[in-house]
This record gives C-alpha cells, structure tokens and sequence, in this order.
C-alpha cells in the first residue's frame, strides 16, 4: 500500500497519503460552512475546522479551488453550492493534504449530464497536471471511465471478475457476461458507452 506492506505500516499515517471523494461525506459537512472552509478541513482531514488557518492554507484552498473551476465558490456557503458545486469542492478537500492516492468513489453520482460531463472534464485536467496524485474512480455508470482512466477492474458479487486495460475489459462480449444480459458497447471520444440491443 503506497509503498508499504499491509500490517507493517501505521494506517493513520499511511491515511493521510489517501485523499478520498464521496457523496456519503457531504451529508456530514455542516451546511452553513464557507467553501473555502470545506477545503481546507482537507487538510486536517476533520469535517468542520477546529484549528485555525494560516493565510497560506487559504492561498492553497484558492489555487485548488481555480484548478477545479470552482473558484468562483468563495464565501458562498456549503448549502448554496450545486451538487456539482459541493463534488469539486470535495476534490479540492481531498487534494488540500497532498494525497499521493485519491480515491474518486461515485463522484458523479446525483449529477444531470452537464454537471457529470463539467466534473469529469475537470477530473480530466487534474489528472493530467505533472504533480497529480494516482487516482482509483469507483463508479456503476461505464460512460463515467474518461480517457485517463487507462485500465478497468470489474467487481461482480465481492470477486474481481477481469482486469486489465480499458478498453479490452470494455467490450461487448465482456460486459454481456458480467451483466448476465446482451449488452452492446460502442466507442466514441474515447469512451465507451453502453446500451441494451
């Protein structure tokens, strides 16, 4: 993990490498909480700020913030923000600590396709900044697997089904045996998309 073997390392340092999204953490964030806030509670990975910032931490919270596009969120509180709004914010938080794993876990989940498309483009632009973390994106949508993502692991009943690059685990042929129904793949901007024939 990370460089370590599972057992021999402490997990709540080994913790603080793991940068992790999910909408399961918004419902904890308190609501009348500024954006900027949000962000660099990341940084003491603590819902809520109960140390006080330095001027630097919010000069990090802001250079985050304008790499998502989301910069134009400070000072509006938590609870005024979209939910595609509170999903690049929640990014900024995991990245605020440096995280050398961020573990994106449904981040698009609640999101009409515009804010999915906005998001993962935003996704898209982090991953390919030289000092990006690794990232794992766990999603039920195959439309969701951007070009960055390169290789697929496919998880059917708590057992690792195929593995491998993108788009050879992707196929028709795969995703009709994995979903147990015919399904059809086609490909378009580096994307595979899925339907019922």
């Amino acid at each position: 993990m990370l460089g370590h073997r599972f057992g021999d390392v402490d997990l709540r340092e080994l913790r603080k490498s793991i940068g992790w999204v999910s909408s399961s953490l918004q419902e904890q964030i308190y609501g009348n909480v500024r954006a900027q806030d949000v962000v660099i509670s990341g940084k003491y990975a603590s819902i809520g700020l109960y140390e006080k910032p330095s001027d630097e931490d919010y000069d990090r919270a802001q250079q985050l913030m304008e790499q998502l596009g989301c910069d134009h969120l400070i000072d509006r509180s938590y609870q005024s923000c979209s939910q595609g709004e509170k999903q690049k914010l929640l990014i900024a938080r995991a990245l605020m600590a440096s995280p050398k794993l961020l573990i994106l876990d449904e981040p698009c989940s609640g999101l009409d396709f515009l804010s999915r498309e906005a998001l993962l483009s935003s996704i898209s632009q982090l991953a390919a900044q030289p000092d990006a973390p690794h990232m794992l994106f766990v999603t039920h949508h195959i439309e969701e697997i951007a070009p960055i993502f390169t290789h697929t692991l496919l998880l059917r009943r708590g057992r690792v089904f195929t593995k491998g690059r993108s788009k050879s685990v992707l196929t028709g042929p795969t995703l009709t045996d994995f979903f147990e129904i015919p399904v059809q793949v086609d490909w378009r901007n580096d994307r595979a998309w899925l339907s019922i024939p």
